[in-house]
């Protein structure tokens, strides 16, 4: 017979190692930049939040509590996700304007391994947990909306740290679709708001997809009750 206990499992099993995973990859990094230059990038900002919000719904499975409200629970789910897209579409892809990667081809060893585990591990298991480990029909077509106030204040915090910043300083903005200097103001705020439109597409897909996944036996997580839905 499967105990209550055993039968959840699984699922805190699956969720700690995605949130260590994600503080792996940030140990890292920390170990090999400058604190404050690493706590710069996106990439960063979002694998803080998959490492907090993973934990604690490990933490809340393994009590039979309910899950982290869908609001936080789907929001991360996307962020991790634009994280990982933007890697592999925009920055990875010799064929982009904004690629960067003579820069990632640098890359070794340690590094190497964190630049894996911060864009490609950490989504992946995002994406595994959504489908598998989820209780279905929680997520809101508003949440899409709402999401949208993430890459918003990043974006915001990044022209006004690359402002603050003298020329010349490596990697002044740090993603070069949002490099004001090379690109001016109003190219940067079209970039944005093209990647904004796909970031809403993105999370209005998430919500829809939400929707119509089957209720499967196997999803333990319960749905989250609070304030924050």
């Amino acid at each position: 017979m499967i105990t209550p206990a055993a039968a959840r499992l699984p699922t805190v099993a699956f969720r700690a190692l995605i949130a260590a995973a994600a503080l792996t990859g940030l140990v890292i990094e920390c170990a090999y930049g400058s604190v404050p230059f690493v706590l710069s990038f996106f990439t960063i900002w979002t694998n803080i939040l998959v490492a907090i919000v993973f934990t604690l719904s490990a933490v809340r499975a393994h009590r039979r509590e309910p899950d982290v409200a869908p609001l936080w629970r789907g929001g991360v789910l996307l962020f991790i996700l634009i994280t990982g897209l933007v890697f592999h579409l925009v920055l990875d892809n010799p064929s982009s304007s904004f690629n960067v990667v003579e820069d990632l081809d640098k890359l070794s060893g340690a590094k190497a391994v964190a630049n894996q585990l911060l864009h490609t591990v950490t989504p992946i298991g995002a994406v595994l947990d959504f489908l598998l480990l989820t209780t279905p029909r929680t997520l809101r077509p508003r949440h899409a909306a709402q999401w949208l106030a993430y890459p918003l204040v990043y974006v915001i915090f990044a022209l006004v740290r690359g402002a603050l910043l003298s020329p010349g300083v490596p990697h002044r903005y740090t993603y070069p679709f949002i490099d004001a200097a090379q690109y001016g103001y109003a190219r940067v705020a079209l970039n944005a708001a093209v990647l904004g439109a796909a970031f809403y597409a993105l999370g209005l897909a998430l919500v829809v997809a939400d929707r119509y996944r089957p209720p499967r036996e196997n999803r333990i997580s319960s749905p989250a009750e609070g304030p924050l839905k």
